[in-house]
């Protein structure tokens, strides 16, 4: 019996070695792994061309435009280019195409003196024939209250104050609070409502508050900081403001677009992925290259660096860029639900949505579950000062309908860098771009990625709508959802996983 005790123990110490020795060899070949693939996203390559050819030459990217097109080949030669295993396109429709005329808009006072004001439309928003000497009426910060001091709307021009944008809440709450001023402005019959620039310099931006791709409810302007400054403090000074102004926004039709997908062949798995995308379009004020060029062009360069490090992937690698997102991640959405009978077999999605600013962290979508295993890959990244997920949640990238469906989703959390002040702004141009810090972004996007679809097991399962619902209320992001106006589609099923 003692012996046999002996021989037992003896197996157990064993045994437990082995293991612990094959868990060893196994996290020095997963950081090995890494290593060489890390190394071969550092490499020069055809990044920054990529980028050039599609922000200089190609420049704003709206849905339905000749501009599009030309990106959406841009990114099916540029994948081919990397070593794709495959490459195709997948079209969609947004309910509405949209373009600005030429915005025009001159303040006028009782004295004669007048004034240009620098604006422009707000996206997806409809259009004003040319009208004369509209009154401007100054609601403040657009609350129910200071309407209701303002008194009679009815066929004016609401001028709405806004704060400096500074931080990631400053540009969330700009979008949270636009749905409840334009419902106050439709309500008190407005004819117009002129948001101020949340930028100085008379920075102009296009924003767009549709949810889905549809026209909004009335004409909207951004009017430049200083010019909107300037009318109210004429307004608090007991002098009447006029405008004489034009928004000949052409509105037509559905359209057709397309996202680019671009696949890594899993070795063992292929008909389970991963998915690390960006979003193509853009705004066309500028030529998009902070949002969101810089990281379209990672994601083919992610896809370059995996291709020639050699190493194969358990699972396959899609490689997604998305179209439609800045008219409500239309993109995102219609490939979320196209391949909804897939999902189950789906390992994670990464998305990088935030210009070059350092990655510090990457956001779970609220969930706490895949947070030990996501950072334990992460360790491989702690030379570029990343190694933590953090159970955030987010509406405003491509990874939301994934997470909507159960999905695991991983967005990176960026510094805000130069990111704010030119966000969907005319000043987003090409030499803002911090290609030393978008070359590690490259490693991080490629790494993660690449050991989600190697891992022995997947990081986490799939929720299920409970489970989903469960993470908005425990995140607040229900709160947001609502006041956006995007909640009511989760609440009656036609949106997200439907058990």
């Amino acid at each position: 019996m003692i012996r046999r005790l002996l021989w037992l123990g003896s197996s157990l110490f064993f045994l437990t070695a082995f293991l612990l020795l094959a868990f060893a060899a196994d996290r020095n070949s997963d950081r090995e792994i890494a290593d060489r693939l890390i190394a071969e996203a550092l490499k020069p390559s055809s990044l920054e061309t990529n980028l050039r050819r599609l922000s200089d030459e190609i420049g704003g990217r709206v849905p339905g435009t000749p501009a599009f097109r030309r990106a959406a080949d841009w990114g099916v030669a540029a994948f081919k280019d990397a070593g794709a295993d495959s490459v195709h396109t997948e079209e969609f429709t947004i309910q509405h195409s949209w373009a600005e005329g030429a915005t025009e808009m001159t303040a006028s006072l009782y004295s004669g003196t007048t004034f240009p004001v620098h604006a422009v439309s707000v996206a997806w928003a409809p259009a004003l024939a040319a009208a004369k000497h509209v009154p401007i009426v100054d609601v403040g910060e657009g609350s129910a209250a200071e309407f209701a001091k303002v008194g009679d709307v009815a066929g004016r021009i609401v001028l709405v104050h806004t704060k400096l944008l500074a931080t990631w809440d400053d540009l969330f709450g700009e979008y949270e609070r636009a749905p409840a001023i334009i419902a106050l402005a439709v309500k008190g019959k407005a004819a117009v409502i002129a948001f101020m620039s949340t930028r100085e310099h008379q920075i102009l931006y296009r924003h767009t508050n549709s949810v889905a791709g549809e026209i909004d409810a009335l004409p909207q302007l951004i009017v430049a900081r200083q010019d909107g400054e300037r009318i109210a403090r004429l307004l608090a000074s007991a002098n009447p403001v006029w405008a004489n102004l034009s928004i000949p926004n052409k509105v037509g039709g559905a359209i057709k677009t397309w996202n680019v997908v671009a696949e890594i062949r899993g070795s063992e798995k292929p008909d389970e992925f991963v998915v690390l995308g960006a979003h193509l379009d853009s705004w066309e004020l500028g030529t998009g290259a902070l949002d969101n060029g810089c990281n379209a062009a990672l994601v083919i360069d992610a896809l370059r660096a995996t291709k020639a490090s050699g190493l194969k992937p358990r699972r396959s690698i899609r490689f997604i860029l998305f179209s439609g997102e800045e008219e409500g991640l239309i993109g995102s959405r219609a490939y979320a639900t196209a391949h909804r009978s897939e999902l189950d077999k789906a390992a994670g999605v990464v998305i990088f949505d935030s210009g070059t600013g350092k990655t510090t962290a990457f956001s779970t979508g609220g969930r706490k579950d895949v947070i030990p295993a996501v950072e334990s890959i992460l360790v491989s990244l702690e030379q570029f000062g990343v190694t933590k997920a953090v159970p955030t949640a987010e509406s405003g990238t491509d990874h939301f309908d994934f997470m909507l469906e159960g999905v695991p989703t991983f967005v990176a959390d960026q510094v805000e860098a130069n990111y704010l002040e030119n966000y969907h702004a005319t000043t987003d141009t090409f030499d803002k771009v911090d290609f030393v810090q978008l070359k590690k972004h490259v490693a991080e996007a490629a790494e993660l990625s690449f050991a989600l679809a190697n891992a022995a097991g997947r990081i986490g399962p799939r929720l299920n709508r409970a489970q989903i619902e469960q993470t908005l209320h425990e995140t607040h992001l229900d709160q947001e959802l609502k006041g956006m106006g995007m909640w009511d589609e989760w609440a009656n099923g036609k949106r997200g996983r439907e058990q």
